[in-house]
This record gives structure tokens, C-alpha cells and sequence, in this order.
């Protein structure tokens, strides 16, 4: 087994792959412009003559897709982890006209993220297979309450955690204003967003002029984001558009329910009502509805988090993996 990357390479990858014997190469590509270093993916395929050539999202699925059937791949899977399916005609037409007729699969996060691929880009509904992300564990996570001591908060102060990059369509904006709304029912309450990107000083500010200072926390990029998410009471993703977000499983690891706003793959996961609590997407005021429900009711909480735990086995990077083997024994395989 071969691992392309084509920009940077993260060294603590490459000590994981060399650990378990796949084999690393790194094109070295510093903008999308450095079509030369592509040529390296040809010179590969044609060494290795490998049987299956998986690519991850738009510029590789583009480039995978044409080189590998150039050189005679017999099985070419195109991996796509979400996008808006709008206000890009462009990337869809090389969906649906390029990537998807010289793959041999188009791999889809989320059954949402199936559907767009038949109706925007014109996919055939039998090249698609659905499979979502996996759950990795992070390592060295420490358990306890290492956050709400950091914070100056009490063991029974109600804590609403997020864990993202803050990006326009994360929506935060709107957490925040939920989360105002929620003050007004449980005054003590706090938030914690964990992450960082280019939506900060707009939602910093937003944050004043809400007058949340001191019941909203900035936390940066974090490492920890498991003990995060054990030692709050309640998540929150507000997203406008989602694939399968990895909060979503971190939750579930963590047996702390989540308040997700309808959009992607969460539905396809969170069962409403048993396993987290589903809102509408843009809408403050359900989801500050949502969260209150959970932390004026403890037992709730537990109950959720509880299920969540549960159905987590199903999401776990073995189950993931596993699909994904079957599938390739299946391409490999058929006459």
C-alpha cells in the first residue's frame, strides 16, 4: 500500500505510515499551480502498476482521475467530503462530466451529499456509494476537569462546548445569538468554542456587542478536545452545511449529547430525540430551545449521551474501514 500527498506532509504521519509499513511519497506542490509535480503520480502508477487508486477530495479527485486512467488503473474510487453543491457550476460540471466517467466510484459522506451529486452534478446514482468518516481517538486526551478549572467555573455550571474552524459556514454567529437567548433561562451559563480561523475578531466582536463577555470563552486551537467535550454538558454545531463532521462522533465518544442543526450527514447519525437533538438549520431560536432543554434536565443529558456512546460502534474507524476493504474486494473482483 502507497500514500500520495501532494502539498505538506505532516512528520508525525509519515512516522505512523512508516510504523505500519505503507509506503510515503510527497509531490512537494506549493500552489495548484505546480501542475510538473504531478507528473511524479504518473511515473508511480506506472511502476507500482497498483490495482486501485483512491482520491480524496476536488483537486485530487480531478487530476487522480485523469492520470490513473491514463495509465490504465483498473479501479479508480473518487473521494469527495462535501461541499456547498452550489454557486459553482464549474467544479460541478467536472464532477458529474470528468471525475464521475472515469471513476470506477464516486464516494459520497452522506446520503444529503448522494442526492446533490445526482441532482447539481449529474452523477449516475449507481456510481455512488455513501460511506461516512470514521471515529479516530485522539491520544493522550486526559480525562477530568482540567477545562472548567481553567475557565473558573464550578463543577455544576452549566458549559456549552464547540469544537470547529471557524469558518463563515460553521455559523457561530448564530450560536452566539442563541446563546443569549439561552442567558435569559439559565444566566450562568457558559460557552466554549474551541478553534480558530478567519470568522474570530467578527465573532469576538459580535460577542461584545451581545454583552456575553465573561459567559463566552475563546479557547484557540486545542489538542484536547475529547476532555473538552467530557467535561461540558452540552455541544453545539451550528453548521450551515456539513459532510460528516468528526464533532459529531467526538460526541458520541464522549457520551455528551449534541444539539446539530439538519444539514449533511448529521441526520443520517443523530437520531432526535435519542441520541442528540436535531434543529433546523438558521434558527437561534430553536436551537437556544434545544440547548436549554438539556440543561435544566441533567437525567435527559445523561440518557442521550448515554445512547450516543452506544451507536458509536458503528462510526469507529474500523467499522469505516472495513466498508471500505469490502468495497474494494467487490471492484476488484467483478468481471
Amino acid at each position: 500500500m502507497w500514500v500520495c500527498s501532494t502539498r505538506e506532509s505532516d512528520p508525525r504521519a509519515e512516522r505512523q505510515l512508516a510504523q505500519a509499513g505503507v509506503h510515503h511519497v510527497n509531490l512537494g506542490r506549493r500552489t495548484k499551480w505546480d501542475f510538473y509535480r504531478l507528473a511524479g503520480v504518473a511515473t508511480l502508477l506506472r511502476r507500482q502498476r497498483f490495482d486501485i487508486l483512491h482520491t480524496h477530495k476536488f483537486g485530487s479527485n480531478v487530476w487522480g482521475s485523469l492520470i490513473g486512467s491514463a495509465c490504465r488503473v483498473p479501479v479508480i474510487v473518487a473521494h469527495e467530503h462535501s461541499w456547498a453543491y452550489e454557486g459553482e457550476p464549474l467544479r460541478a460540471w467536472l464532477d458529474g462530466r470528468v471525475i464521475a466517467r472515469l471513476a470506477t466510484r464516486v464516494i459520497a459522506v452522506s446520503r444529503a451529499d448522494a442526492r446533490r451529486m445526482v441532482s447539481v452534478e449529474g452523477i449516475p446514482e449507481r456510481k455512488i456509494v455513501t460511506i461516512s468518516n470514521g471515529y479516530v481517538p485522539a491520544n493522550g486526551s486526559p480525562a477530568g476537569d482540567g477545562l472548567r478549572s481553567e475557565l473558573g467555573l464550578t463543577p455544576r455550571t452549566p458549559l456549552i462546548a464547540v469544537a470547529a474552524l471557524l469558518r463563515p459556514e460553521k455559523r457561530l454567529d448564530l450560536l452566539l445569538d442563541a446563546h443569549a437567548r439561552v442567558l435569559r433561562t439559565i444566566p450562568d451559563a457558559h460557552l466554549a468554542i474551541a478553534g480558530d480561523g478567519e470568522c474570530r475578531p467578527q465573532l469576538e466582536r459580535q460577542a461584545t456587542e451581545l454583552g456575553l463577555n465573561g459567559r463566552v470563552h475563546f479557547l484557540g486551537r486545542r489538542s484536547d478536545v475529547d476532555n473538552i467535550l467530557q467535561t461540558a454538558d452540552v455541544a453545539a454545531l451550528t453548521s450551515d452545511r456539513e459532510g460528516s463532521p468528526l464533532l459529531m462522533f467526538e460526541c458520541m465518544a464522549s457520551a455528551t449529547p449534541l444539539v446539530a442543526t439538519d444539514v449533511g450527514g448529521i441526520p443520517d447519525v443523530v437520531e432526535h430525540g435519542a441520541t442528540g437533538l436535531v434543529v433546523p438549520r438558521r434558527d437561534p431560536d430553536s436551537l437556544a430551545a434545544a440547548l436549554i432543554s438539556l440543561l435544566a434536565n441533567p437525567s435527559l443529558c445523561a440518557e442521550i449521551g448515554a445512547a450516543a456512546r452506544r451507536k458509536l460502534d458503528g462510526y469507529t474507524i474500523d467499522a469505516t474501514a472495513a466498508k471500505f476493504a469490502e468495497l474494494y474486494e467487490t471492484l476488484v473482483d467483478r468481471p
